[in-house]
């Protein structure tokens, strides 16, 4: 397998093709050029690698037609006419290497436009609408048409490299995907707040999915779900390729980021759509919302005029135990979660603020009668500056409805919470959970006992005594005994200090006396 190419090379190649880009466009706008030229390139190598494989065994062009066919992505021929529309001018596959041809083409952009058109349509189930927010012909992205011809072809040029033949052949599907999450990740780094909206640390989303703990033919849900992180690392948890995937967004360019994110780790049959989930959820079965084992999700924190007014004639009664404040739509999100996680049985996992944890008035009520409904399974106190968003300490909540009347965890009033608010490794810019703090926290998590300073189990009761109030302190005592004093020994050490400094004085001043002479 010596002509397989490295992760690390491939990586290192994809993300230099941004050098392009940087300084010149928002990294928040070139992710998207550069994302689907990842994905035209994927696809042009996989279908040229198919079609060499059956020229092989075939040598015959009717039976090669008939095999790529049926491949996953089809390529279309293209004929491009002139003005009058009788004559064909070009002809050629809609791949990224008829793009590479034409590399010198005055309308370059649009022919991108063009190519990226013809395969939308030709595989419309797959991808109708993947491309549509994204236009290699804008002058305001991209500079007017000599600037951005020359930004384009150098573009074509950094993925013609060897390093980013993606071929089956070449490299493995899984190492795309982890390239395409790698480049997500970098993106977010280079937009830091503007990347809320499509990226959640891989750290975090490794543990919400491990809290979720996503099983065999389970259907899991993200109503947030961004760039789909949170789906593909629930999907690892599972264990086995029997799950089923759902998830809605409502930025048009980031849902096109996760279709494409699905199809690069091979999840085709997953459901994403694109919406408001609060005011307009497309993820509906018979006029119902669709119900699922697991629900995660990492929604924007604190959403204001996220749709208050509309919630009082919800036509799926999501919010029967209240409505939020308009400018807080935490617990909106929160409750459409619950409403969604199947009952006596669904399990979900969600990233919070703090404020969530303790806030009155509407909030405080709703919380109160999720609790005393015994669904809130765990808090978890997670550090500060993990997220490229804010540098605020976040929390997860843990619902499980199998604590509810009638499952199997009815018994179960306790509630887990654990402060891991100092467990992080601190990186350049920010700071990431390590593999061995994810662990204590899930050993934590499923053994439910107290650990000092670290952990406790709460009784209803107390948490009744504390007015339902979540905030982690009044639970796990955390507080360190400051040292006695000895203040004799601290007397002698000024002493000593000013003895020291009188000396470095009197040492100045013969100097400056030299000097002066």
């Amino acid at each position: 397998m010596a002509n397989k190419i490295d992760q690390r090379d491939i990586n290192n190649a994809a993300w230099s093709a941004c050098d392009t880009f940087r300084g010149v466009v928002d990294p928040a706008q070139y992710k998207d050029y550069i994302l689907v030229m990842l994905f035209l390139k994927y696809i042009s190598d996989v279908w040229i690698d198919h079609y060499e494989e059956y020229k092989k065994m075939y040598g015959d062009d009717m039976r090669i037609r008939r095999k790529l066919e049926r491949e996953r992505f089809l390529i279309p021929i293209i004929e491009i006419k002139d003005n009058d529309q009788k004559k064909v001018i070009d002809k050629f596959e809609a791949t990224y290497y008829s793009l590479f041809e034409r590399r010198n083409a005055p309308n370059l952009g649009e022919l991108i436009n063009i190519v990226l058109d013809h395969i939308e349509e030709a595989n419309k189930t797959k991808l109708e609408g993947v491309f549509r927010n994204i236009d290699f012909n804008s002058e305001s992205n991209l500079g007017r048409t000599a600037d951005r011809n020359r930004r384009l072809k150098r573009l074509l040029e950094d993925f013609h490299k060897p390093e980013l033949n993606m071929s089956p052949s070449k490299v493995s599907e899984d190492v795309i995907g982890n390239t395409y999450i790698y480049l997500i990740e970098k993106f977010a780094s280079d937009s830091g707040k503007k990347a809320g909206e499509f990226f959640t640390p891989l750290k975090v989303t490794e543990l919400v999915a491990k809290l979720a703990n996503p099983k065999d033919g389970d259907k899991i849900c993200d109503p947030t779900c961004g760039a789909g992180g949170l789906l593909i690392q629930s999907a690892y948890q599972v264990g086995s390729r029997n799950f089923a995937l759902f998830g809605q967004e409502s930025n048009g360019s980031t849902w096109a980021l996760c279709r494409m994110n699905m199809f690069l780790h091979s999840f085709d049959s997953a459901r994403i759509e694109w919406c408001d989930t609060l005011n307009g959820p497309l993820l509906i079965e018979k006029d119902k919302l669709i119900k699922y084992n697991c629900v995660v999700a990492n929604p924007p924190f604190s959403l204001d005029k996220w749709g208050a007014e509309n919630a009082e004639s919800d036509r799926y009664n999501r919010f029967w135990r209240g409505v939020p404040p308009k400018s807080k739509g935490d617990w909106a999100f929160i409750t459409h979660m619950i409403e969604t996680a199947l009952e006596k049985e669904g399990r979900v996992a969600v990233v919070v603020p703090h404020g969530v944890l303790f806030r009155g008035a509407a909030e405080g009520r709703i919380r109160r009668k999720m609790i005393e409904e015994n669904m809130l399974d765990a808090v978890i106190g997670l550090p500060g500056n993990l997220f490229p968003t804010t540098s605020i300490p976040v929390a997860i909540l843990v619902f499980d409805r199998s604590r509810e009347k009638g499952g199997v965890r009815e018994m179960d009033n306790k509630v887990l919470f654990i402060d891991a608010s100092n467990d992080y490794v601190s990186e350049k810019n920010h700071n990431t959970l390590s593999d061995d703090h994810i662990t204590k926290i899930m050993q934590t998590f499923t053994e439910r006992t107290n650990i000092d300073k670290y952990a406790y189990l709460a009784s209803f009761n107390e948490i009744k005594d504390n007015d339902f109030n979540l905030n982690i302190p009044r639970y796990v005592d955390t507080f360190e005994e400051e040292e006695e004093i000895d203040v004799d020994e601290v007397q002698n050490e000024i002493d000593q200090l000013e003895k020291e400094l009188a000396e470095v004085k009197t040492k100045m001043a013969q100097k400056l006396k030299k000097i002066e002479r």
